[in-house]
């Protein structure tokens, strides 16, 4: 016991002697090293004697500066690059801006909160990188381990972007990580399960989301029916061009099938065929579906676009396509009118008198100033498909594309089987010049003045179909076709100049303008796949104007001179026997309703 005295005594020495400097260090400690005395994490600095930050970036509503591999927050609003001649006031850290004014800078790791990003279950590696990346709904999400993360970033995240592949050099900023992207741009990330109360997305209906384009821009809706989020800036896509470019060729090839096969067979089948019937009134259908279901609708869709802005007239789609349908009226009226004038100027050379009474138009010309607008309507809209389809990204190119390629077939068919009737007088209308009426395509029609039943009778087996004075339909057996005449001053030839010869080549050429327009307006689309903006405002106009202007023309067409003309107004439709008018009926619902459906995609 007593030889342990020493050492004892020596020990307490010792005590005596630290005792003093051990009070020098507790008593004003510097600001650098106070963080190793003190509790409080929220006043400390770091360990390293700091003297100027750099690298001032902002994070939220937070600004950051960097002293090596340490970051510090500044406290105040002064922003700048950097800051120097750091010091100690007291237990806090000071710095000198540009415009020497003093901030504190303080730790960012002592004064934030932890991370809430945490690692897997079993306590696996850091956080530096999430990988996997897919979409929920608009959500983009990525993984780590078996840990999903969602990405905050401004880039809109639908179903039909190229997504990146990873996030990498995984960083904390106080309580939130960010995560570098692919061109280096930092996005913040967060637990996934943190927000979002389900275990398995796929089963979240509201965040599945349907997308198509229109003129090269998503339209995208969530079965919820929220709107994604959207960007009036041009998308950044990569581009097939080599598919885009060979498929050009695929649709050249479909359309010229579809619209001359009609035309070629026309010279071995009559067209009054029920065949050509059947596809006349599919033709029908698919002219008045694609009128309203795919022009008009994307006209609508054009003019709501956001980044148009609010229109000061709400019906301007609407205006435009009365603008189209009047205008579709007008040409075809002057030109009947035009055609009469110089019948009439003929008839009146013919007859050594000027004063000749002035009849209705000879179907064939007629019928050409149809043709003529159907195919404008027609072609308007054929180039602005072909534009639009081949902007479309490459995720949905594919379905669109195909979707389109049945679009302009069963357009091909409709335009064909009416060219192929030009030259041809209708069932309707094939008994010479008793009554015909040249409005439709396919038919014309004549008011010649109203003869006495006793005349009428007198013809023989002739039977009085329907007689209203200035307005007589007659059915006429064919044994007294050569009898008949159109007036007393026309002879039997006057049936054959009802229906003047259109020749091959004419017809040929109007199916071959069909034919390339879509494939011009695919070339236009690849030559301008860089530069073609769907969300410019410039180009929302134009697209939806001829949208909504070749909408009505169509409806024109379509309603007017196929479907009153055929069915009510003296057309190949109107005394059709019951099985020829059941299959026109079921034929012109069959093409409403197959182009309607394909308006879903396109």
């Amino acid at each position: 016991m007593f030889q342990r005295l020493p050492s004892i005594r020596m020990s307490v020495l010792y005590g005596l002697l630290a005792a003093p400097s051990l009070s020098l260090v507790s008593a004003n400690p510097s600001p650098i090293e106070a963080r190793h005395v003190v509790t409080d994490p929220a006043k400390v600095v770091a360990q390293a004697t700091v003297t100027a930050v750099s690298e001032c970036h902002a994070h939220g509503t937070n600004y950051y500066c960097q002293a090596g591999t340490t970051e510090f927050r500044i406290e105040g609003s002064e922003t700048a690059a950097s800051y120097t001649n750091c010091h100690g006031h007291g237990s806090k850290t000071y710095c000198v801006g540009p415009k020497s004014d003093e901030v504190e800078i303080i730790l960012a790791a002592a004064t934030d909160p932890a991370v809430t990003i945490a690692p897997t279950a079993t306590g696996g590696p850091s956080l530096t990188a999430v990988s996997a990346c897919h979409l929920h709904g608009s959500e983009l999400l990525c993984m780590h381990g078996a840990t999903e993360y969602k990405i905050h970033t401004t880039v809109t995240a639908t179903a039909t972007q190229d997504l990146p592949a990873q996030f990498t050099g995984c960083h904390a900023h106080g309580a939130e990580t960010y995560c570098e992207g692919p061109t280096g741009e930092e996005v913040e990330i967060t637990l996934a399960a943190a927000e979002d109360d389900h275990d398995d997305h796929d089963d979240a209906d509201s965040g599945e989301l349907n997308c198509h384009f229109h003129a090269g821009v998503e339209h995208c809706v969530s079965k919820g029916g929220e709107k994604a989020v959207a960007t009036c800036e041009k998308p950044q896509r990569d581009y097939n061009i080599k598919l885009r470019v060979g498929l050009l060729f695929v649709m050249l090839a479909t359309s010229s099938i579809a619209v001359f096969t009609p035309i070629l067979i026309s010279s071995f089948v009559s067209p009054n065929h029920i065949v050509f019937t059947i596809l006349r009134q599919f033709g029908t259908g698919v002219i008045i579906s694609t009128a309203f279901v795919h022009l008009y609708t994307h006209a609508v869709l054009m003019f709501q676009n956001e980044c148009l802005g609010k229109l000061e007239y709400e019906s301007t789609a609407s205006a435009i396509l009365m603008a189209g349908l009047f205008l579709s009226f007008l040409i075809e009226y002057i030109g009947i009118r035009f055609v009469q004038w110089h019948q009439a100027k003929q008839q009146a050379l013919k007859s050594g008198s000027s004063d000749g009474e002035q009849q209705g138009p000879a179907p064939g010309k007629a019928d050409m100033v149809n043709i003529t607008v159907l195919e404008a309507g027609v072609i308007f809209h054929s180039l602005l498909i072909g534009l639009t389809v081949v902007v479309a990204g490459d995720s949905f190119f594919g379905t669109l594309f195909a979707v389109i390629v049945f679009h302009q077939m069963f357009e091909g068919i409709a335009l064909g089987t009416r060219i192929a009737a030009l030259g041809h007088p209708s069932s309707a209308t094939a008994h010479a010049g008793v009554h015909s009426h040249g409005h439709g395509p396919i038919h014309a029609h004549y008011h010649p003045e109203p003869k006495p039943a006793a005349e009428i009778a007198a013809t023989g087996d002739i039977v009085a179909h329907a007689a209203k004075e200035g307005h007589n339909h007659l059915t006429i057996p064919d044994a007294h076709k050569s009898v008949l005449s159109h007036n007393d001053s026309e002879d039997s030839a006057a049936a054959g100049e009802l229906t003047p010869h259109v020749s091959m080549l004419k017809k040929l050429l109007l199916a071959l303008a069909f034919a390339l327009v879509t494939p011009i307006g695919m070339g236009i689309g690849i030559g301008a796949l860089h530069q073609f903006n769907g969300n410019d405002p410039s180009t929302i106009i134009a697209i939806g104007t001829l949208d909504a202007f070749s909408a009505g023309i169509l409806v024109w067409v379509g309603v007017v001179e196929m479907w009153a003309h055929d069915w009510m107004l003296g057309g190949e439709m109107t005394n059709s026997g019951p099985l020829k008018t059941a299959l026109g009926l079921i034929s012109m619902v069959v093409g409403l309703a197959v182009m309607s459906l394909l308006g879903k995609w396109a």
